[in-house]
C-alpha cells in the first residue's frame, strides 16, 4: 500500500469525526525534505481558517505519530484544498458537473496530457469533458490530475455573489 493509502486510511475516519472531508493526501520529497500534504474541506461547506488547519494538524500528528506509516522525517502541511480544489474521488467530478476543469492524463489523448474543458457528465469512472466543442470520454484511471479552473462561474459561486 502506498503511503497516501496509509495516512489516508489512518487519518479519514477521524477527520469525519471532526466535522472534515479529506480531499488530497500527497507525499512528496523537494530536495532533501519529505512533506506530507494534506487538503481538507469542512463538511458545513463553511470556509477553512486557520484554526481548522491547526486543529486538523494537532489531531494527524498524533495519529501519525502512534501509526508511524513514514519511515522517515516529514513536514506535515495542512492546508484548504482552495477555490481551484483537486478533482480526486467520483463525488468531486459529480459535484462539479458544468465546471472548466484541468484534466491531466497519464497518456496522451489528440498528442497532449493535458486538457481544459467543461465538465459535462460522470457515469461510473468515467468523465465527459467538453473540449471547443469535442466530447471526450475519459476513465478516471487514466487521470493522473484533476483540478478546478478559476473563472467568473467559479468566483461567483464560491462566494456567494
Amino acid at each position: 500500500m502506498q503511503v497516501e493509502q496509509k495516512v489516508c486510511t489512518i487519518i479519514e475516519p477521524s477527520l469525519l469525526e471532526l466535522g472534515y472531508e479529506l480531499v488530497q493526501v500527497k507525499y512528496f520529497n523537494l530536495g532533501k525534505k519529505n512533506t506530507l500534504q494534506i487538503m481538507i474541506e469542512r463538511l458545513d461547506d463553511q470556509a477553512i481558517i486557520v484554526s481548522d488547519c491547526e486543529k486538523v494538524s494537532h489531531t494527524i500528528s498524533a495519529l501519525l505519530d502512534v501509526e508511524d506509516p513514514i519511515s522517515s522525517s516529514y513536514n506535515l502541511e495542512v492546508s484548504s484544498a482552495g477555490i481551484d480544489r483537486p478533482l480526486v474521488k467520483t463525488k468531486d467530478y459529480a459535484r462539479y458537473k458544468g465546471y472548466e476543469i484541468l484534466v491531466v492524463l497519464f497518456m496522451p489523448i489528440n498528442n497532449s496530457k493535458r486538457h481544459q474543458g467543461i465538465l459535462e457528465d460522470v457515469v461510473d469512472d468515467e468523465i465527459s469533458l467538453n473540449v471547443k466543442g469535442i466530447t471526450y470520454k475519459i476513465d478516471m484511471a487514466d487521470i493522473d490530475s484533476a483540478k478546478l479552473v478559476i473563472n467568473d462561474k467559479l468566483l461567483k459561486n464560491n462566494l456567494g455573489n
